[in-house]
């Protein structure tokens, strides 16, 4: 289980992540606020996060990491619909090295994309290509 300050840091990062080369679109907004709702974060607290970002914090568990990833991978998808991909898988790419993720594992994930409707990697695919590295 995750605590309140790692809940707050990680939608710091998606939100870091949303605004990497220009503002949070309305899609990209709506995506990362029924994120917030899900990790049990108020709106209020949630566009205080959009102006002023807290520090990131490293989480422990492998599988919350990898559950974090998968809501990047979406969160890339929403932002992608108007181009932009390669830009976006490498800034995916730093984030997943940054989280302690392995890049045999992030690579893999950004190449199984391209043969998935919409680029979504289902999350039993996501979570098998991460466990086989792990173990």
């Amino acid at each position: 289980m995750i605590n309140r300050v790692e809940k707050l840091s990680l939608l710091s990062e998606m939100i870091a992540f949303a605004k990497y080369d220009k503002d949070i679109k309305h899609i990209e907004y709506n995506f990362l606020l029924g994120v917030a709702k899900q990790l049990d974060i108020s709106r209020e607290d949630f566009d205080y996060l959009i102006e002023h970002p807290i520090n990131y914090t490293h989480l422990k568990s492998h599988s919350e990491r990898i559950v974090q990833f998968h809501r990047l991978v979406l969160l890339m998808n929403i932002e992608n619909q108007g181009g932009n991909e390669s830009k976006s898988a490498i800034k995916l790419y730093n984030f997943g090295l940054r989280m302690g993720l392995s890049h045999e594992s992030i690579t893999k994930v950004l190449y199984l994309m391209e043969s998935f409707p919409n680029k979504i990697v289902p999350p039993d695919v996501l979570i098998d290509i991460f466990k086989t590295q792990y173990n």
